[in-house]
């Protein structure tokens, strides 16, 4: 893959022909996560086969398509179904997405994903905050020729998950009906599930929930200098904790438990934030 700009500008222009409009907020679901995307009012809906230049969502639960509308009086764009490595794409492949909001003129990312609680505090069914990642696997997004449109060659990750927008979810899980807490998402390549030692050494590390996704399109939106939040939903105790193996008829049936509780948390969100 050697994209240019002018490849992501391609792929911006005609979303922004299709909506009519200029998204302000862009939202990732994650597994398990896409009834949000029902929430949307007056709904554009793009496949991602038909972008140019766009990657194709193969994980399962993953709907694949985009969806353009208003969610709590924002304009946003939601992708119902995101990519990972292991399914086949390059992490540098993995950077579009984002880089695509960038150039659509989105002013915040909001990330989710399902992931596994690694901290002995949490539960299935609980949300986190991410305030910081641990990535010791695997290649960086931003490998290659480095795009100056987007960013410079060498840039700080001491800052991705942004402060206020932090404080504003936060500030919001007080009136939601989901246990809510703040930590470190770890990430596992995929797309086996950890094993029990690498659990208790990514505890030992300072990690409070293990997942395969979100930390490339991090990188991407830091890069991109793009304010972030990221939630992590808690869908199963992650390995070695509990006394089953973890299964995806586990992961689902959580996903779908609190599905109506998280989307009404993620829109009170939005609401909230200024962009």
């Amino acid at each position: 893959m050697d994209y240019t700009y002018d490849d992501y500008r391609k792929s911006a222009d005609y979303i922004l022909q299709r909506a009519g409009f200029v998204p302000e907020i862009a939202i990732v679901l994650g597994s398990c996560l896409g009834p949000f995307a029902q929430r949307i009012e007056q709904p554009v809906v793009i496949p991602y086969s038909e972008i140019p230049n766009f990657l194709i969502s193969t994980a399962p639960s993953h709907a694949g398509k985009l969806v353009l509308g208003t969610v709590g009086g924002k304009r946003v764009v939601c992708m119902a179904g995101r990519f990972h490595h292991y399914e086949g794409y390059t992490y540098e492949q993995l950077a579009i997405p984002v880089r695509v909001f960038k150039c659509l003129g989105v002013k915040a990312v909001i990330l989710t994903n399902a992931a596994g609680a690694i901290n002995l505090d949490y539960k299935p069914g609980d949300v986190m905050v991410i305030r910081d990642h641990i990535k010791l696997f695997g290649d960086s997004p931003l490998t290659g020729r480095n795009i100056e449109e987007f960013g410079e060659r060498f840039p700080s990750m001491t800052e991705t998950y942004t402060q206020d927008l932090r404080t504003i979810a936060l500030k919001c899980a007080e009136s939601s009906s989901l246990k809510v807490h703040e930590g470190v998402y770890f990430f596992f390549p995929g797309p086996q599930f950890e094993t029990a030692s690498e659990i208790r050494a990514a505890r030992i590390l300072g990690g409070d929930a293990a997942g395969m996704s979100t930390v490339p399109e991090a990188i991407t939106a830091a890069h991109c200098g793009m304010p972030l939040l990221a939630l992590s939903v808690m869908v199963n105790m992650a390995a070695g904790i509990g006394k089953t193996p973890i299964t995806q008829e586990q992961i689902d049936s959580i996903g779908e438990m609190i599905a109506g509780g998280f989307s009404d948390y993620v829109e009170s969100i939005i609401r909230e934030i200024t962009v």
